[in-house]
């Protein structure tokens, strides 16, 4: 396949007044994302609470996902622990016609290279057609990919680990692999981390920065000056004084109601905070 190129947001999950993953509304936001922006959209990654939704919910909007105009630009997070269970989800989604996926390790258990290793083979043992993101991100799995690993990983499957999320930070600057997808995981690194020969970037702030996002990829796609980098990346250091997920979903839900319906243990911010939040992005000229 050819690389994974551009803006990506990590979307989120809307859900229903009994906290039930509302299908329709979470694909609508997603084609929405595309049409103000971005290339694609990462489906059950860590914004979309993936590991707090259940399995059925996945695959029932999985269903419906597979009918959506963007099916091609979606990336399908497994948000699972069980290697068997990470299998047949997958088996579901290659059966609806998706291919690509971005897939962290388990979390809780300590492990290294090696087990990180083992686990992407098993997987990829069992479905040789599909293509792999691998997903960095240390602080909510407990391991962090080494160079090595993505190394050894992409020499023994290059058809099949295509390229690299990286939230952990330790690889976007020195990692080097031909035909090989590097996408950071913030709009901080986007500029950076283009200049460096990185793909592009999946982030959760992208659910709210997508047309800005895009013009700075765009703007260096084409040699063009950078007049909006600045105030992108100031708009992310406004959102990491929150949980990401909690700090999109209060500001969503000042404009929308539905989107203050998040699953336990995650929370809105509360009053005094999604007030500095919508302050902080207004002194930056920042609207929805």
């Amino acid at each position: 396949m050819s690389k994974i190129n551009g803006i990506y947001a990590a979307g989120l999950s809307i859900l229903d007044e009994n906290l039930a993953l509302d299908v329709k509304k979470t694909i609508k936001h997603a084609e929405n994302l595309i049409d103000n922006g971005c290339h694609g959209v990462a489906i059950f990654g860590s914004t979309g609470q993936a590991q707090l939704l259940s399995v059925s919910e996945k695959i029932s909007l999985l269903n419906e996902l597979s009918n959506s105009k963007y099916k091609e630009n979606y990336l399908i997070g497994t948000g699972l622990n069980s290697l068997n269970e990470t299998i047949n989800l997958i088996s579901i989604s290659k059966s609806l016609g998706f291919k690509n996926f971005l897939i962290m390790p388990p979390a809780y258990y300590k492990y290294g290279d090696n087990e990180t290793f083992n686990f992407y083979a098993r997987i990829i043992n069992t479905h040789e057609d599909i293509h792999i993101v691998l997903y960095n991100f240390e602080k909510l799995c407990g391991y962090k990919f080494s160079s090595e690993c993505v190394q050894r990983l992409v020499d023994k499957f290059p058809k099949q680990i295509v390229g690299v999320k990286d939230s952990t930070y330790n690889l976007f600057e020195t990692l080097k692999i031909d035909k090989f997808s590097i996408l950071p995981g913030s709009e901080s690194k986007l500029l950076k981390g283009l200049k460096l020969g990185c793909s592009g970037i999946i982030t959760a702030t992208c659910n709210v920065t997508s047309k800005l996002a895009r013009k700075v990829y765009d703007d260096f796609q084409n040699n063009k000056d950078q007049t909006e980098n600045e105030k992108l990346c100031k708009v992310r250091a406004v959102f990491e004084q929150y949980n990401l997920v909690s700090a999109l979903h209060s500001l969503l839900g000042s404009k929308e109601s539905v989107y203050n319906n998040i699953l336990p243990t995650l929370s809105i911010l509360n009053k005094e905070k999604k007030e500095k939040l919508i302050l902080e992005l207004n002194s930056l000229d920042f609207k929805l």
